[in-house]
């Protein structure tokens, strides 16, 4: 494996999110702040407990998943987009790279980049409301999954784009309304029975669900129903970008 050539495009990509620090650290973070303030103090403060836990701590599984999300094929898709824009993917296919090589160097810094971001988001939670962590291990281990996935999701974004514009309509269409339906500010068991069966269709759930009981112990659908799934679409995306690389559709042309 050409190791210097992924760190190579690691750093490139790492150097250019602390260029734009501002955009790519501290606006997702003073977002989900707002969302704490809002929910967290505003409307949490009338609110009972769910599950045991205070609606301001329920909701942190749900927030950092939406902040993931977003962050995670945001970060993957302009980052894959760029060369194509400028034209230097040509010199990124002729480099002595392989396609595994320019996935772990791109979907990498992507990732480290979306886990940085959810660190200080829960740093900032715990401004706002304490809470503990029941499976600190699984959490880790979750986000880490699910970045990584979804980091995949954002590059087969990236490569099907031919505009800016397209870069976010997933992202913005797609990606938050179903991560609002998914449960992050409620538990589907507190839906009527058939919306809590058609919530089972949303692919969010399952992934807001598996951090809300790494939090706190419990939650809508088992974990391993969680993780499952996320492997699932995990394998459909890697078998996705190898197909793309290997027949150069959106990428030579």
């Amino acid at each position: 494996m050409n190791l210097h050539g992924v760190r190579a495009i690691y750093r490139f990509e790492m150097n250019r999110a602390f260029r734009t620090w501002m955009q790519s650290l501290i606006a997702p973070v003073l977002t989900t702040a707002l969302y704490f303030i809002v929910f967290g103090s505003a409307i949490g403060s009338r609110m009972g407990d769910i599950g045991g836990v205070s609606y301001g701590a329920y909701i942190i599984p749900g927030l950092l998943m939406l902040s993931l999300l977003s962050e995670s094929i945001s970060n993957s898709a302009f980052g894959i987009y760029m060369p194509k824009w400028s034209g230097t993917i040509y010199e990124l296919l002729s480099a002595p790279v392989n396609w595994v090589e320019v996935l772990l160097g791109y979907v990498g810094a992507a990732a480290s980049k979306s886990l940085l971001v959810s660190v200080l988001i829960l740093s900032t939670a715990r401004v706002f409301v304490p809470y503990e962590v029941a499976h600190p291990v699984w959490m880790v281990g979750f986000l880490v999954l699910t970045a990584v996935t979804f980091c995949l999701f954002g590059f087969l974004i990236g490569l099907w784009s031919d505009s800016f514009q397209k870069l976010q309509v997933i992202p913005l269409l797609v990606i938050t309304p179903l991560t609002f339906l998914g449960g992050a500010f409620y538990s589907i068991s507190m839906l009527p029975p058939f919306w809590q069966t058609v919530s089972l269709f949303n692919p969010v759930v399952y992934l807001i669900s598996g951090l809300r009981w790494a939090f706190y112990g419990h939650a809508d659908v088992h974990i391993a129903v969680s993780t499952s799934m996320t492997l699932v679409f995990m394998a459909l995306c890697l078998a996705v970008v190898r197909w793309v690389f290997k027949t150069g559709h959106r990428i030579r042309r």
